[in-house]
């Protein structure tokens, strides 16, 4: 379906997305590219989700870590990608080779799945191992996000990351069963599921050499990509206003791995179960994901946005709210995965028609990185919050702390997309993602 009119649209078709018409076209102007990076995402979130699912339970369970010390921990894993984030960021749009500054940083966090072996029960190695992976996050999302942008029409990006955040979102919804399976099938050995998780890691980096193809635009003019440029992207207005509000909606969200063990100690769920509370966020996310890009196309990025980080806020209040038991783990984890499938790809797809083209890739590394940095500290300080106040005070501080981060962030992207001016600005060429999709 997707591939069907690449490449020859009807002479009658503008060259964007039209604001009416078959269903069947709107989705078939994402284009081929975004299907090939969503299937590596796909097979690589398999590999992910099947160490993010077991990894609170190893570290607190296993190696016995306080709420603290996996406060350090989770940040880590969250916030180390921020250098290799805005250097894969620059690199790709000073040598115009994303796929492969991309496909650098899937192979770094495929090799950091042996590297869990390595570290055995060692705080400090496993640190150093979760860093390396998370570093090679890092340095292929923005690359990744850059080809989709790239890949698709401005008017169907909404449309565009929501059907890869949907692949993605089934492989994090098959990657914790498999671990699951691999854990009962090797006696509770997290060792083989570290092992499986690597093996299938490594089968995406192959699927993103054969299948995916790069985006090249012509070089712009000298000095348009530089460290000065790039520095000067947060001197403009527009871009510093999506970074700044990307920190905020940063600081106010604890990882996941709090959510899931305040839900597995509050409704004392099963060790052996704990994998399948990733699996209920990872379904709704992938039943909600594509829906909400499509709706953020029509009636706005910013609204959809900010509706999912109110369903965030949500979520932590029912961590201790009214509801017990099932009833309060199926709502926070419908309104987890719900949290995602509005805000994960959309502010992405919000970010790109605001930031200038030459400089797009580095553009959208700042804002993950302010993202990810500002992730970092919320992770410390819910864990420090969970272990001197308690968790029912540390849940309710963090729904306190999204209605201020949602005010915030209404404030700075309040208004249509603008895209800065200067000596960053938009390269003019004929190869526009309209006429060439892949």
């Amino acid at each position: 379906m997707y591939l069907s009119t690449i490449g020859r649209p009807a002479a009658a078709d503008p060259p964007t997305d039209p604001p009416a018409g078959p269903r069947k076209r709107r989705w078939a102007l994402v284009g081929g590219n975004v299907v090939a990076l969503g299937t590596v995402s796909l097979v690589t979130d398999v590999s992910s989700e099947m160490v993010t699912a077991v990894l609170p339970l190893y570290l607190t369970a296993a190696l016995h870590l306080g709420p603290a010390a996996y406060g350090v921990i989770d940040g880590l894993y969250g916030g180390a990608t921020v250098l290799l984030r805005l250097v894969g960021g620059f690199v790709a749009d000073r040598i115009q080779r994303r796929k492969v500054v991309a496909g650098a940083g899937y192979a770094i966090s495929a090799v950091a799945k042996l590297g869990l072996l390595a570290a055995g029960s060692a705080p400090a190695a496993l640190g150093l191992v979760i860093t390396a992976d998370r570093a090679g996050k890092g340095l292929r999302s923005a690359p990744r996000d850059a080809l989709i942008t790239l890949s698709a029409p401005e008017g169907s990006l909404g449309r565009a990351f929501g059907l890869h955040r949907t692949m993605d979102a089934a492989g994090a919804f098959a990657g914790p069963l498999l671990a699951l399976a691999v854990l009962a099938a090797a006696g509770q050995s997290f060792d083989a599921v570290f092992v499986t998780s690597f093996c299938v890691a490594a089968f995406g980096v192959l699927i993103l050499v054969l299948f995916v193809r790069d985006h090249r635009t012509p070089m712009p003019a000298a000095g348009a990509i530089s460290a000065r440029a790039a520095l000067g992207l947060l001197r403009q207005g527009p871009v510093l206003r999506l970074v700044l509000a990307a920190a905020l909606l940063g600081l106010a969200t604890i990882g996941d791995g709090f959510v899931y063990l305040l839900l597995q100690r509050r409704s004392d769920l099963s060790l052996g179960w704990f994998p399948l509370l990733a699996v209920g966020t990872s379904l709704t996310y992938l039943l909600l994901a594509a829906p909400l890009g499509a709706l953020a196309d029509r009636i706005g990025r910013l609204p959809v946005l900010l509706g999912g980080y109110a369903a965030l806020a949500g979520a932590y209040l029912l961590l201790y709210g009214p509801l017990d038991g099932t009833g309060a783990t199926v709502a926070v984890l419908a309104l987890h995965g719900l949290f995602y499938a509005a805000t994960d790809g959309v502010l992405m797809a919000l970010a790109g028609p605001r930031l200038p083209e030459a400089l797009r890739t580095t553009g959208i590394a700042l804002v993950q990185s302010g993202q990810a940095l500002a992730y970092l500290a919320s992770s410390v300080l819910f864990g420090l919050a969970w272990q001197y106040w308690g968790p029912a005070t540390a849940s309710r501080a963090a729904a306190a702390a999204v209605v201020v981060a949602l005010l915030g962030t209404v404030v700075l992207l309040s208004g249509g997309p603008r895209r800065p001016a200067g000596p960053a600005a938009p390269v003019t060429t004929p190869d526009t993602p309209a006429k060439d999709p892949r």
